[in-house]
């Protein structure tokens, strides 16, 4: 085990220093699988690779799923994304006992309002003097995704996990010299994740590799899924002063990003809990275009037998205007 997670290390910082100074823009598609949807994560500036448990997981590192709270954990995000974008997610996990834990996930995303255009023919050349014309709201685009995850604690200090998840994107229709065309396409993808506690106070780590697929093919042309390699750390620093468990916990997270349609990334985010009820939350994003700082603050109760927790995100966005995120987690 322990020249396990030696190699766990090394691997990726291998990779981080063989790509340093590369600019890798625009090799990717189906790119809307890279938005952060828990509240919870982008208030912690998507640091959340070690941290993440139940169902909150699994569109992060599916190995939590593997260490819920409760038999079942159900969670709900609902996200206002930049140029009017809306993105519905929910999760939930099951655990199984011995048997380890199942999730399901599902995302459905709105573009908006899109407008389309087409080019014109030598007879409409003078009626529009723009070069092309108009042609009404695009009556089919969005995207989504299903998914399926499994998880097993192999030992109580090791988890893994993965996650199988059919993705589809509709761009509407493109008026062809032959008829309409539906520019819609559908993938299989597949997410893996590992979770490890050391057994040093209450260090872990995790480590995932998301939105793995063959390419997709659009016209004459072969276009990658952004796939994303993460390694992540997080530890309660109250474990540095105190011998023993305190009510109140102060977690810091990291988490280094290697995708391969971007340069790398180092997010980082900090989390005070006050009372096992009350969260307040800061976080960066390194080496974004857009994204940097972020916040948030959660709260959890008990309701009827059950957990409730409802989080709140605010992302500051360059450009564009700030990105609020909303969740609600609920367990049986």
């Amino acid at each position: 085990m322990k020249k396990f997670v030696l190699i766990a290390w090394l691997f990726p910082a291998a990779l981080l220093q063989a790509q340093v100074g590369l600019n890798k823009v625009a090799q990717s598609t189906m790119n809307f699988q890279q938005v952060g949807l828990s509240a919870k994560a982008s208030a912690l500036g998507e640091a959340f690779y070690a941290v993440g448990r139940g169902a909150e997981s699994i569109f992060y590192n599916p190995a939590g799923i593997a260490e819920s709270a409760r038999r079942l954990d159900v969670q709900f995000y609902a996200t206002r994304w930049i140029a009017d974008i809306d993105y519905m997610a929910g999760a939930l996990a099951y655990d199984l006992g011995k048997f380890g834990a199942i999730g399901l996930s599902l995302l459905n995303v709105d573009y908006g309002d899109i407008y389309t255009t087409a080019l014109l023919d030598a007879s409409e050349s003078t009626l529009y003097p723009e070069g092309y014309k108009d042609t009404g709201l695009a009556d089919n685009a969005g995207a989504w995704s299903l998914g399926l995850s499994y998880g097993r604690a192999i030992s109580t200090r090791f988890m893994i996990a993965g996650t199988m998840r059919l993705a589809g994107q509709n761009l509407g229709t493109t008026a062809m010299a032959g008829g309409l065309k539906e520019n819609n396409a559908t993938k299989l993808v597949f997410d893996a994740g590992i979770k490890y506690y050391t057994g040093i106070r209450s260090f872990c780590f995790g480590m995932a590799i998301r939105n793995f697929a063959s390419n997709l093919k659009r016209e004459e042309i072969r276009e990658q899924l952004p796939l994303t390699f993460t390694m992540g750390a997080a530890m309660n620093l109250f474990d540095l002063f105190q011998a023993e468990p305190s009510q109140h916990q102060l977690t810091l997270s990291v988490d280094f990003v290697h995708p391969n349609n971007y340069t790398e990334r180092m997010n980082a985010g900090l989390e005070l809990l006050l009372l096992h009820k009350l969260a307040l939350r800061g976080g960066y994003q390194g080496n974004q275009d857009v994204a940097s700082w972020s916040a948030g603050f959660g709260v959890r109760t008990s309701l009827g037998g059950s957990d409730l927790a409802v989080d709140y995100a605010w992302s500051f966005m360059d450009t564009f205007a700030d990105v609020s995120r909303f969740s609600l987690g609920i367990g049986f």
